[in-house]
């Protein structure tokens, strides 16, 4: 059994496969104070909770882009589950020529997206992942990860406004009925939601311009279902996109 780990800021998305198979996921806050034994032992719970025998654990592969957590997470493997981790990074196969002008400067999370992503639809695409910052990473029609950008997640976003206007209340992430709110939480909503949506499409549909090629749009990230219900370039979810990129470069790496 594999335990596929993905380390986010905000949050870390843990699964659990048999061979091919997402036997479960879970999603936790990810918290730099934890220690191995804390995240250990949350595991095994977490595990057993779900009927599965935490013991057939053969291989932990982990992306992460939160670096003081890298110790913390190998001596919780190698404590708790007998392995030693694969981390995604430098001198992992891919399978993927990474062409960014410093290769070791992309994140973890964005080269398994890309990975995950070409190996599902052998095409040329673009990924967006929703996460405390959202992504958009573009794949050539080749297979080769060529870039993308970054901009501020829809949580930062939202945390900014309130932090910064004080008469607005904090509100739920959730699409309004009207793009014209007729009371304050409807119009933040009607801002926020639609706002994204403008930016996502806008920076979609200027990528494909410079790729030269329709590209398939695919989102993940725990927001993705929201936004893919508004947005007119996103073709596809796949809210564990990044969990089966692990998969891939851990059969890739045996």
């Amino acid at each position: 059994m594999l335990l596929a780990i993905d380390v986010g800021n905000t949050n870390t998305v843990i699964g659990a496969f048999e061979g091919v198979t997402l036997r479960n996921h879970w999603r936790l806050q990810t918290n730099q104070s934890r220690t191995a034994d804390e995240y250990g032992i949350l595991l095994r719970q977490l595990f057993e909770l779900s009927g599965l025998d935490p013991g057939k654990v053969s291989a932990v592969a982990i992306s992460s882009v939160v670096p003081p957590l890298a110790l913390t997470l190998e001596q919780m493997s190698v404590r708790y589950f007998k392995v030693k981790p694969m981390f995604v990074g430098p001198g992992v196969k891919t399978g993927m020529p990474i062409l960014y002008e410093n290769p070791r400067e992309v994140g973890a999370d964005r080269v398994v997206n890309a990975v995950a992503a070409y190996e599902r639809w052998r095409c040329g695409l673009i990924v967006v992942d929703f996460g405390t910052a959202t992504t958009f990473d573009a794949v050539s029609q080749k297979g080769e990860y060529l870039g993308g950008a970054i901009c501020p997640g829809i949580t930062i976003s939202m945390d900014a406004l309130f932090r910064s206007a004080s008469k607005l209340p904090r509100v739920e992430f959730l699409r309004p009925p009207h793009v014209i709110g007729r009371n304050t939480v409807a119009s933040i909503q009607a801002g926020v939601v639609y706002g994204y949506v403008g930016l996502v499409d806008g920076i979609c549909a200027r990528m494909s311009e410079e790729l030269g090629f329709t590209p398939k749009i695919v989102a993940t990230g725990g927001l993705a279902p929201l936004i893919s219900g508004v947005s007119k370039a996103i073709q596809e979810v796949d809210e564990h996109l990044t969990l089966d990129g692990l998969r891939i470069l851990h059969e890739r790496n045996r």
